[in-house]
């Protein structure tokens, strides 16, 4: 059991604690004295009737889980004072689960506060729902806009599989010198994500990629000039963003003169890794074209850390506890 074993301190159980997210969200846990985290053991790891037992005793659930498993571990569920946070794409798009990203909307914060069920952000969509949402409820982008998007992201967003590949001596991925492509001939499983919160109309076309690092993400959405409203450049944009991000402290805006990348380090996908932390920016371009960027830590802000914040937020915590910003 780790961190305090205070009876009173709130009960919290990984389901799925083995996997990389799970692994960062017991690192992130293990120095908490305030939680008790309950352990399974390697032996009952998937025996149905000890992930019962535990899944029903403690106060808040972590799923970190597949689809089909995530499934199956709410169905386990008997206790109705047991609250959860799952980590898959199951019930992301579902009426009676509450999105986990409290800078979202005004709402979002108090919702994930009262909620029983809350459901984790995927990475991709965290970035994409982020720079997108605000300018639409500002009128500064259309709904019906038809985007392209360009990921790259580590490789550790792939889990264990995807790490020993790129890790592994005998594939050389590991030396890559350009990002990898992948899911070019498959509809990718966020879009519907991104289409709900990030208020599309229209399903974007999504190009995500792997890069020859572990941790770290960068999105781009380019806007074409005949996208935006007469008037709206990347000024503009921030200023939105500023608004609508005002007060947050996971959120950080670059400012409209310092958007433009200086170096070539300046969009480095890596830049937040090891924080909480997601990166703003509209950069200008002088045909009046301008260029969203997001950065973030895939397996922060974009995961694990995102599941701690709303675990803080459930449990009526700070909600920085525990997280990063810098």
């Amino acid at each position: 059991m780790l961190g305090s074993r205070d009876p009173m301190a709130a009960r919290v159980f990984i389901d799925g604690h083995a996997g990389t997210i799970g692994l960062r969200i017991r690192e992130l846990l293990a120095s908490r004295r305030d939680l008790q985290v309950l352990e399974i053991s390697e032996a009952d790891r998937k025996d149905p009737g000890a992930r019962r037992e535990l899944l029903n005793a403690c106060d808040v659930a972590i799923l970190c889980l597949p689809d089909e498993a995530s499934v199956q571990a709410v169905a386990l569920l008997e206790n109705p004072k047991v609250r959860m946070i799952d980590g898959s794409t199951a019930f992301r798009v579902k009426g009676d689960w509450t999105y986990g990203l409290p800078e979202l909307a005004p709402e979002q914060r108090e919702a994930i506060r009262a909620a029983r069920f809350v459901s984790n952000p995927g990475c991709w969509p965290t970035c994409v729902s982020l720079l997108t949402r605000p300018l639409i409820a500002a009128g500064l982008l259309p709904r019906h806009a038809a985007l392209s998007i360009h990921g790259v992201s580590g490789y550790s967003g792939g889990g264990k599989s995807m790490i020993a590949r790129w890790e592994s001596p005998e594939t050389g991925l590991i030396g890559l010198p350009y990002e990898a492509p992948y899911a070019l001939d498959k509809a990718h499983k966020h879009i519907p994500e991104m289409q709900a919160y990030g208020l599309l109309e229209v399903a974007p076309f999504f190009r995500p990629s792997v890069g020859a690092f572990d941790r770290g993400m960068r999105v781009e959405i380019p806007l074409h000039l005949e996208q935006l409203p007469a008037g709206v450049d990347a000024r503009a944009i921030t200023d939105a963003y500023e608004r609508h991000y005002a007060g947050e402290q996971f959120v950080r805006v670059v400012p409209a003169d310092a958007s433009a990348p200086s170096s070539e380090a300046s969009l480095d996908p890596r830049a937040c890794n090891g924080t909480n932390r997601v990166e703003l920016r509209a950069i200008q371009h002088p045909q009046g074209h301008v260029l969203l960027v997001a950065v973030l830590d895939n397996l922060g802000k974009g995961a694990s850390g995102a599941a701690v914040q709303s675990l803080n937020l459930m449990l009526g915590l700070p909600e920085a506890l525990g997280l990063s910003a810098s």
